[in-house]
């Protein structure tokens, strides 16, 4: 998309004292701003990327192309691909003799990172990622076509494909070769390989990111306008919210120990938009959180209820 951007790295696990800055309970990573409209979840993310600069899009245009990539999101996150590549890390992976980083993830996940638990789990992990390659390998892919929808070029059917399985081969150690190699899966290799040399190519053209410090960020944020009209709230939706309600919103999967909370602005069949207060200068930041995979819910009286 080629898209000007500034970029500010938060540390691989909490505190991020910059997104308590800003007022946001969110804990997973990455976040995108807008001017104080603040995006959480990737899927979210990419979504609003591909409406606000439809120029550069990757999106099918097709309604049938636009279903295999829905459903490729659905596979590889609601389907338990990541969470599956997330069990098949190594024991001996460094950051796992940090207690801060096991502390972390276990909150994140809601299970033990005990490193015989990992350990007891990869066998399993490795199994259902084996049968995601072989599914790529002789369903996908086993036409040998360069992409998944036959493009010239990576689409976000592709991103939303590949993701876990780019990630996989590069963290050491993470893939058994007597499971999983090229040599049994090499049309998915192949691909994957061509998905990294594009994403190389595409950074060396696009715009170098800024890179500001934790407080320079903030400060970015608070000093710019909203980047889009608040919405409204669907009368019709089955949870009967009204606007300027005091609601609480977190993901249901992962991290969902966190919750975000703020007056209702908008809500749509897609997304959720609560109106908070940052820290800074108590300035109104809007979060936006997707439906799918999250839960809203009334704020009475310091407790939420059903």
């Amino acid at each position: 998309m080629r898209i000007e951007y500034a970029q500010c790295i938060q540390p691989v696990y909490l505190p991020r004292e910059d997104m308590n800055a800003l007022g946001v309970k969110y804990r997973r990573i990455p976040v995108m701003s807008i001017g104080r409209d603040i995006y959480c979840d990737t899927r979210l993310i990419l979504q609003k990327l591909e409406e606000k600069f439809p120029s550069g899009a990757l999106g099918a245009s097709q309604p049938d192309q636009k279903a295999i990539e829905k459903l490729l999101e659905s596979w590889t996150i609601d389907g338990g691909i990541f969470v599956r590549a997330s069990q098949a890390i190594p024991a001996e992976m460094p950051l796992l003799n940090d207690p801060r980083f096991v502390k972390d993830r276990e909150d994140y996940t809601g299970r033990s990172w005990d490193k015989e638990n990992i350990k007891a789990m990869r066998p399993e992990a490795l199994t259902h990622i084996r049968d995601a390659f072989v599914f790529l390998e002789t369903g996908l892919l086993a036409d040998g076509r360069q992409w998944v929808l036959k493009t010239e070029k990576p689409s976000l059917a592709d991103i939303e494909a590949v993701w876990p399985f780019h990630w996989l081969l590069g963290l050491r150690g993470a893939l058994a070769p007597s499971v999983i190699s090229k040599e049994k899966f090499p049309k998915v290799y192949a691909w994957i390989d061509r998905f990294s040399k594009a994403v190389s190519t595409a950074k060396l053209a696009a715009p170098e990111p800024t890179t500001l410090k934790g407080a320079e960020a903030v400060e970015y944020v608070m000093q710019a306008n909203f980047s889009e009209p608040e919405g409204d709230v669907d009368a019709s939706d089955p949870l009967g919210l009204k606007k300027g309600q005091d609601v609480e919103s977190w993901p249901i999967d992962s991290g969902f120990r966190h919750h975000d909370r703020g007056l209702l602005v908008s809500l749509t069949s897609s997304e959720v938009v609560l109106a908070s207060q940052s820290k800074v200068r108590g300035k109104e930041i809007r979060i936006h959180h997707p439906r799918w995979n999250y839960r809203t819910r009334v704020v009475s009286a310091g407790e939420a209820k059903l």
